[in-house]
């Protein structure tokens, strides 16, 4: 599981703090959903939970493990699919996916088994061979995906993952998100595609002007779907925030 204590981050040179006091726990066996506006924090948070930005004040742990006193053991359970590629592109798509077994300390075997399950899944089987400079930014999404999870985390952090994403892959990573929960493990989602999110989330936390502004229940939320869905929701907190500013 995430847990997320009072983090609060602020950028050297500014003056307004990027995340302020956020508290937020993801469960086990869930699909998390992230969302707010642009500049609302998320990648932030998303970047310090995952240990690549530092933070003033607060904690995170992952599976019990605290991100700043133990770093490397808390990266470990983690797969984080950014919502840029940043990868080795001299490589190719098999170099690449070795390259992160290695430093997972995946055995031959397995990675065998999940690289050619997760390579058949968003047909990347024939493609492994090439370079990742010749990739296609949907194709290159696919690889931060099958990379991150050979080594068979306990928490994925996705933001924007399906940006560049053929409707195919969209579709089975969302079938692997929910495989993914109902495996026990914890889902991290962030979207700008809020009918994605009301599909496949269990529960949704937004983020404004770097506060925590809701925390909901999909199942409450489309219980009274006739008055109210996500979308609304998500307008109205906004632009309440916004009027606030």
């Amino acid at each position: 599981m995430i847990e997320i204590t009072n983090l609060t981050k602020t950028y050297a040179k500014s003056a307004v703090q990027a995340v302020e006091s956020i508290s937020l726990t993801a469960k086990n066996g869930e699909i998390l959903g992230f969302l707010g506006p642009n500049g609302a924090g998320k990648s932030t948070t998303i970047k310090c939970l995952c240990g690549i930005l530092p933070f003033e004040s607060g904690s995170i742990s992952i599976c019990g493990i605290d991100i700043k006193e133990n770093p490397v053991e808390a990266k470990k359970k983690i797969a984080y699919v950014a919502d840029e590629n940043i990868l080795y592109a001299g490589l190719t798509g098999t170099q690449y996916i070795n390259f992160v077994c290695d430093l997972y300390g995946v055995s031959a075997e397995d990675r065998k088994a999940r690289v050619e399950k997760y390579a058949a899944m968003f047909d990347m089987t024939d493609k492994l061979g090439q370079k990742i400079s010749s990739y296609s930014h949907g194709m290159k999404q696919k690889i931060s995906i099958i990379s991150g999870l050979c080594h068979n985390p306990d928490v994925w952090v996705l933001d924007e993952p399906m940006t560049g994403l053929d409707p195919r892959a969209s579709f089975a990573l969302k079938n692997l998100m929910r495989e993914f929960a109902d495996a026990g493990k914890t889902v991290f989602f962030s979207s700008h595609v809020l009918e994605v999110v009301e599909k496949v989330c269990d529960r949704v936390a937004i983020i404004d002007k770097g506060k925590l502004i809701s925390l909901c229940d999909m199942s409450d939320l489309q219980a009274h779907k006739n008055n109210v869905d996500l979308e609304k929701l998500f307008l109205q907190l906004t632009d309440a925030m916004g009027g606030q500013a």
